[in-house]
């Protein structure tokens, strides 16, 4: 399989963002993935899905959505992290971006999307209704996007650790507001990283 990978840099409003853009051969669909605080395109566990995607035939887009400038400051203020409604602008931005590029704008688009970032893909999914064909959130905080659940019309699959009861609460509630096609997975003996042996396996 003839596959191209290319470090990109996305303009958004007056940023660039860096992201890793893995595109099989005839890949006919693109997985962006927006990550939690603390976590960028470098995330070895965000790594290991997306080549499981990419062994698939599905392009990937891994992207921080924060500069390094931001994500210094964020560190010591947590200014960021919960600004999810900033980290779903640039989602959307990226989608456009990925819309227009010559390589991309022929595919289907998808988000997967951990902890925080989750809710950046809800809402960036409700606010592009013709564009998102799937959402999955792993360990997500789909709580953190309350005013657009019910908006989302991408079928939408939400995982949680066995072990992740608090998140599984705030994930279960969440689906009762959402209307589009849903499911929740809870992958037992598994905590909020998915960090014991088997369980990334099984997310992928």
């Amino acid at each position: 399989m003839i596959h191209q990978e290319n470090a990109v840099k996305i303009p958004i409003n007056s940023v660039v963002l860096d992201g890793n853009l893995n595109l099989p051969q005839n890949a006919k669909a693109v997985v962006l993935f927006a990550h939690g605080s603390g976590s960028g395109r470098f995330s070895p566990r965000n790594q290991y899905v997306a080549k499981e995607f990419n062994n698939a035939g599905i392009g990937t887009l891994l992207l921080d959505l924060l500069t390094s400038d931001e994500e210094e400051e964020d560190m010591v203020t947590a200014e960021y992290r919960f600004n999810i409604g900033l980290l779903a602008e640039r989602l959307i931005g990226a989608t456009e971006w990925l819309k227009n590029d010559p390589l991309t704008n022929k595919c289907v688009f998808g988000y997967f999307g951990a902890s925080t970032g989750a809710a950046a893909t809800l809402i960036a999914a409700a606010k592009l209704p013709d564009d998102i064909v799937a959402v999955v959130s792993r360990g997500g905080r789909p709580d953190l996007a309350a005013d657009y659940l019910s908006q989302v019309v991408a079928p939408t699959l939400l995982l949680v650790g066995g072990w992740d009861t608090e998140v599984i609460k705030l994930n279960r509630q969440a689906l009762e507001q959402m209307s589009a096609a849903k499911k929740l997975v809870i992958i037992p003996d598994a905590t909020h990283l998915f960090e014991e042996p088997g369980k990334l396996e099984q997310v992928a």
